[in-house]
């Protein structure tokens, strides 16, 4: 097989194979959205106020503040895709090209935004979880932003070449479409998953396992319920798709990151009572990012002995 194309990276075939699942908000990006709560003074009285996603993460189980009247939709609000009629974007995209000039003026990122670039730049396969109520399309246009907006020239090249290389290597693929082709084939296979979007929500509810227990959780739960089944999706993704090109022989790894410590506890418990059992020759890591001083987060959690370079 021929092995002297300049624009693809034959070197793929020797690397491992490493996954990686990215909570949006404060992980990745600091994004501007607000969330629309009550808080009560000390007057008793309730009063709106708007908190954003870290400050929400911190206040969601205190009891002095709580859901406005309309409940999480008008809370959330600003989370579903709503189109700004000052810029014509969808709220999310809007977001995400304000969070990501704040980067450019100088503002310190998420911790795991490097992590996301080098992914890119590698062209792994990742997955998008977030308690958001985005289309999936929305997310995904979200990404296709980052990689205008944050790789370089070479790094684009670098992807380029990347994604060349896995197509030849895992696809048997000697010949190519354009950038544009092979980038859109790349992000179709990897995933973007918004967890109070509805559609997600009845997807869950269909589930075997997760669909009861859907069915018993609280309103506050739900969302980490529902990380948890987009995981589980995602991890069954890259089975099928390593069984598919025959890599299921090598060492596999997912790393998860996200700055919620519910959400990380959550998914740890998870990882460890559920997705180890099943797939017994997958290594997990967690990471917690909710502590804005370490760069690349906490490990809170490993399954496989395992270590994560770059989390």
């Amino acid at each position: 097989m021929e092995t002297s194309r300049p624009d693809v990276n034959y070197d793929v075939a020797t690397r491992d194979f490493k996954y990686y699942i990215f909570d949006w908000d404060d992980n990745i990006l600091h994004m501007p959205t607000k969330i629309h709560l009550e808080e009560r003074g000390e007057d008793g009285a309730w009063r709106p106020v708007e908190v954003s996603t870290s400050v929400f993460a911190i206040v969601r189980t205190d009891s002095r503040y709580r859901m406005p009247p309309g409940g999480r939709l008008e809370a959330f609000k600003e989370f579903q895709d709503i189109v700004d009629a000052e810029s014509g974007d969808l709220s999310f995209i809007r977001d995400t090209k304000a969070a990501l000039q704040r980067v450019k003026d100088g503002e310190k990122p998420g911790p795991s935004f490097e992590t996301l670039r080098k992914t890119l730049r590698e062209g792994r396969i990742f997955a998008i979880v977030t308690a958001r109520g985005h289309a999936s399309e929305t997310l995904r246009e979200a990404v296709k932003i980052f990689i205008d907006e944050v790789l370089t020239d070479e790094e684009r090249a670098e992807m380029m070449r990347s994604l060349r290389g896995y197509r030849w290597w895992l696809d048997r693929r000697t010949e190519f479409g354009t950038d544009a082709e092979e980038l859109d084939y790349y992000l179709s296979m990897c995933r973007y998953h918004a967890v109070t979007n509805p559609g997600f929500f009845e997807q869950m509810k269909s589930d075997g396992d997760f669909g009861g227990r859907y069915a018993e959780a609280s309103s506050a739960e739900r969302p980490e319920l529902a990380k948890e089944f987009a995981i589980r999706d995602f991890v069954e993704h890259v089975f099928h798709v390593l069984k598919r090109t025959g890599g299921l022989g090598r060492p596999v790894s997912v790393g998860f990151s996200d700055d919620d410590v519910g959400n990380v506890k959550a998914v740890s418990d998870y990882i460890r009572c559920e997705l180890v059992k099943r797939f017994k020759g997958f290594k997990f890591v967690v990471y917690d990012t909710s502590d804005a001083s370490l760069d690349n987060g906490r490990k809170v959690t490993v399954a496989g002995q395992l270590t994560l370079p770059g989390f």
